[in-house]
């Protein structure tokens, strides 16, 4: 029995190179198109690369900006809150704000100074000192608003809750003129004597309970109580 014998004939050669041609074109075309991918992904790489380089000096820049941005309108709000502590308790304390980025973010920590050390805000002066600083901050952010755009009411429910009564006047003082000052309509409630109010307020209100109806109010008369 005969063995079939591969075709190596002019044309079944010309076949075979032309396959080859066709293959190595494929090849090439293949190549290039790899060459163009790889071309692309190490231009994205290098920016990638330039952009991680960057970052760090981005975020420094951010940082120092932020604190300066931040630093000039601290230090007004510094300057209000420490004349409203020394003018409401009569005493030379300096408010302070420390200011520092964390996870990208700015974080403003208040604090006071008496006399070179540091108070604790919340328990300084038996809780007066965060009353004051409480409104303070809700008074300059009252005033940021667009009074155009919004209708500027202050609600403070008992917010005088940890002042002695005598330091009471002056706190109600310093409210009703800033609240004037801004065109603010300010609701107080408190539990401290009428007398330490009224002088400040356009209208008192007293309020006592009723069986009859839970509560009542009438509106308070100087000198007519």
């Amino acid at each position: 029995m005969a063995a079939d014998v591969p075709d190596c004939g002019p044309d079944a050669l010309a076949r075979e190179l032309d396959g080859l041609e066709r293959r190595a074109g494929r090849l090439e075309g293949l190549a290039e198109a790899l060459f163009r991918e790889h071309h692309r992904a190490r231009t994205e790489l290098l920016a990638a690369q330039d952009f991680l380089d960057m970052a760090p000096k981005a975020q420094d820049r951010l940082e120092e900006l932020s604190r300066g941005l931040f630093g000039e309108l601290m230090g007004e709000v510094e300057s209000n809150l420490t004349h409203a502590v020394r003018e409401i308790l009569g005493q030379d304390r300096t408010v302070k704000s420390r200011r520092e980025i964390k996870h990208g973010k700015l974080h403003i920590t208040l604090e006071i100074e008496n006399q070179g050390e540091t108070e604790d805000v919340l328990r300084g002066q038996g809780g007066s000192v965060c009353n004051i600083l409480s409104v303070g901050l809700r008074l300059i952010g009252l005033a940021q608003l667009d009074p155009e755009k919004h209708q500027r009411f202050l609600a403070l429910d008992e917010q005088d809750c940890w002042l002695r009564p005598e330091l009471v006047p002056a706190f109600t003082r310093i409210i009703a003129a800033i609240g004037g000052k801004l065109g603010l309509q300010v609701l107080y409630i408190s539990h401290h004597s009428v007398d330490a109010l009224h002088t400040h307020a356009g209208r008192v209100f007293l309020l006592a309970p009723s069986r009859e109806h839970g509560v009542t109010a009438r509106l308070f008369q100087p000198g007519n109580q």
